[in-house]
This record gives C-alpha cells, sequence and structure tokens, in this order.
C-alpha cells in the first residue's frame, strides 16, 4: 500500500522561508517530491502536516497561505489519484514510478501542452474548423489563466465556475460559453482516456448545455423584394444579394457548402455535393436561376463554382471566412434597406426556405430530406422555433378578450 505525506523542510537561515514537499512510500522505498511551496516555520503544523493561519497575520500573508493551502491540497490529490489508479491497475509499480507520473503533468506535459498537441494533430490530418474551435477556447481559456501550462490538478470544478463567472464578465451569451466548456470538457475527457490525470469531472457545476436561439424567417414577399432590387451601383452588395438567392434556390444550402462546390459536382443538370458539417450526401436538382448566377459570375479558370475562393493558391478556409463575413456585412445593410425588422444573414435563406415549404403544405418528410436533416423530429422541432405565428395569435385573443 503506497502512501503520500506532506512534509516541510526548514531553511538553513531561520529568517527564511522553509519549503514544502511530498513523501510517498512505496514497499518501504521512500521517494520525495520538491515543491517551490515557501513558508515559515510558524506557519506549519507538523503534528498535523497542515498549513497554519494566524488571526494576527496581515490580510496579504492570509491570502497567500489560503492560496498555497488549496494549490497543496489539489496536489496531494492529485498524487493519491495516481497510486489509486496505479494500484486499481493490477500491475506492480514502484515509488519512482508514481513520482515520473506526477512531474509529467508538471513538466510540459500539463492540460495546455496537451491542448497544443491536439491544436497540431488537428492541422496535420487537415480539420481546420475543428482546429479554429480548439484554438478559439484555448485562448480564452488562456487568457483567464493567465499562465503558460497547467498542471491538470488545477482543472477541477472551482476553477472551471471561475472560468465561466470570467465569461459572464465578459458579455459572453451562455451558447458561447457552453461552447467553450464542451471543447475543453472533451480535450480533458481526452486526457484522461489516455492515462495523463484522473477523472475528477471539473465541468460538473458549469453550464454545457444549449439554448434554443432565436430564429427569424422571411416571407415569399420579401424574397421577392431581395431579388428584385437594383444593386447595380454595388457590386459587393449585389454579389452578396446574389450569392444569398443561390442558397435560398438550393433549398437553404449553407455557405461552408456554396463556398466548396466545384464545377465537377454538377453533371447532367443534376448537383451532388456533402455537406462540411456532417458529410452527408445531397442531390439538387440544377434550375435555371441557379445557372443564371453561375453563368454572372462565370470564371473559367477557376475549379470553383461560385466565386467564393477565388485563388486556389491561397489558403481556402481563410477566404470562406472572409467572404462569409463580408457576405454578412453587406446581407445586413440590405435588410436595413428594405426595412427588414431582423437582420438578413445566410441562414436566413435556410430559415426562410423552410418556413415557405411548410406554409405550402410540402411534407414534413420531404422539407426533412431537403435541408439534410437525420429525421422528421429534428425537422419539426426546426420548423416550430421558425413559426410561432400560431401561438402569438392565440395569445392576442386571450389578451384582447381582458
Amino acid at each position: 500500500m503506497a502512501t503520500v505525506k506532506v512534509k516541510f523542510r526548514a531553511s538553513s537561515v531561520k529568517t527564511r522561508e522553509g519549503t514544502l514537499y511530498f513523501q510517498v512510500i512505496h514497499n518501504r522505498v521512500a521517494r520525495q517530491v520538491t515543491t517551490d511551496h515557501k513558508l515559515f516555520p510558524s506557519e506549519w503544523d507538523r503534528f498535523h502536516s497542515r498549513i497554519l493561519l494566524s488571526e494576527c497575520m496581515d490580510d496579504q500573508r492570509r491570502e497567500y497561505l489560503l492560496s498555497l493551502n488549496g494549490q497543496v491540497s489539489r496536489e496531494l490529490a492529485f498524487l493519491k489519484s495516481i497510486i489509486f489508479r496505479m494500484e486499481g491497475s493490477g500491475t506492480p509499480f514502484t515509488s519512482d514510478e508514481i513520482v515520473k507520473a506526477y512531474q509529467q503533468a508538471f513538466d510540459g506535459n500539463g492540460f495546455f501542452s496537451f491542448i497544443r498537441q491536439q491544436m497540431e494533430h488537428l492541422e496535420k490530418i487537415g480539420r481546420r474548423s475543428a482546429l479554429e474551435k480548439l484554438r478559439s477556447a484555448f485562448n480564452s481559456f488562456l487568457l483567464f489563466y493567465g499562465k503558460d501550462d497547467m498542471p491538470f490538478t488545477d482543472v477541477d470544478t472551482v476553477l472551471m465556475e471561475e472560468y465561466e463567472g470570467f465569461l459572464h464578465e465578459k458579455g459572453l451569451c451562455m451558447n458561447t460559453i457552453s461552447f467553450y466548456m464542451r471543447i475543453l470538457r472533451s480535450v480533458y475527457n481526452t486526457a484522461v482516456a489516455r492515462g495523463l490525470t484522473i477523472q475528477q469531472y471539473p465541468f460538473k457545476s458549469v453550464y454545457t448545455g444549449i439554448d434554443q436561439t432565436v430564429k427569424r424567417a422571411i416571407s415569399l414577399k420579401t424574397v421577392r423584394r431581395i431579388r428584385g432590387l437594383n444593386l447595380t451601383s454595388s457590386p459587393v452588395m449585389e454579389w452578396a444579394r446574389d450569392l444569398f438567392m443561390f442558397s435560398f434556390y438550393t433549398r437553404g444550402m449553407s455557405f461552408v457548402d456554396m463556398a466548396y462546390l466545384k464545377k465537377t459536382d454538377l453533371q447532367n443538370g443534376v448537383l451532388v455535393y456533402r455537406r462540411q458539417k456532417t458529410n452527408q450526401q445531397l442531390t439538387i436538382k440544377w434550375e435555371k436561376p441557379m445557372q443564371d448566377i453561375v453563368n454572372k459570375y462565370a470564371s473559367p479558370e477557376s475549379p470553383y463554382l461560385l466565386p467564393i475562393i477565388r485563388d486556389t493558391h491561397t489558403d481556402a478556409r481563410l477566404q470562406y471566412k472572409n467572404a462569409i463575413h463580408l457576405v454578412n456585412n453587406k446581407l445586413k445593410l440590405i435588410g436595413k434597406e428594405i426595412g427588414l425588422g431582423i437582420p438578413l444573414t445566410t441562414y436566413v435563406a435556410r430559415h426562410g426556405w423552410a418556413s415557405i415549404a411548410k406554409h405550402k403544405n410540402i411534407p414534413i418528410g420531404i422539407i426533412s430530406e431537403a435541408l439534410g436533416h437525420d429525421s422528421e423530429k429534428t425537422t419539426r422541432i426546426y420548423l416550430d422555433s421558425l413559426d410561432t405565428s400560431a401561438v402569438d395569435k392565440a395569445n392576442s385573443k386571450i389578451l384582447n378578450s381582458l
């Protein structure tokens, strides 16, 4: 049975602080784990192996010792978790192996180092979208923590609750907070699965759900107005409008899927492509309005169907991101120009197509297939989130009867 204790080593100079260390004993072999934790002899209870807090000490020193006490407790718990894991494996181990496993978490092998390794792996295998999401979450967490690396022992419920509070203070919405938490939780669970740390469930007290976002659809009349706008005086606005209409014509195709459409995807009057999000293959009958837009921006040299990714020698995903940012900015201006009460974005084309299809009494199963949903239930939830008019009318009747 292995044991671990916290010990204090006094300085050879009486007026100076001593150092805490951990003593690991297994099969009568003792090893030490040094730390940088400093305190004076009067601040250590050698009989109970704990830090002493005095009422007469100043607030700054008291705060330091409280913080130190928490850090020591986490490190001690981590050492014990290593022992617990090794004992549970049924494989013989030594005191040196316990110490080595502990030091790996504090010697360039902490949580942040592991995240960086995951980012390198994602870049190597070409998963750019996943890499960008992880980088975004990591940069946020790094800003909060303020240090270059973090031992796995620091990843606990208290820290994650503090991080959640930090994000709230930054004014982030609940879905963004949940987005960061779910990504960090996924990386943490990967580290647990690889035996780099023991599962402490640090995310159990923070929000990792998904709030239903408010979606707003537009009517067929509004789509006609957008299509009929004379935007020849602003080629960029016209380009943004045309891409919006192409999305609508293609059953609300997402902008990222539009960006990566190749000319070879169009064969014999049928467009066949895979959704970037799910890798699901979708098929669309090619119609004249789609061809009109393609003809308008035709580029014989480009392998792409639409004028979104223009330079094959420049990073394609960066071009896509720049394009969607520009398109959405211009669409919002178009929305204001026609007096639309909601921000006009590329997503509205998808919402609009689905809502109009519903009002045309197109069967749910057909709409579900057109949108690329995995089930009709998903489509029903999606459509219900678009149209609350029936509920709104019912409420108005009740209020008007008062």
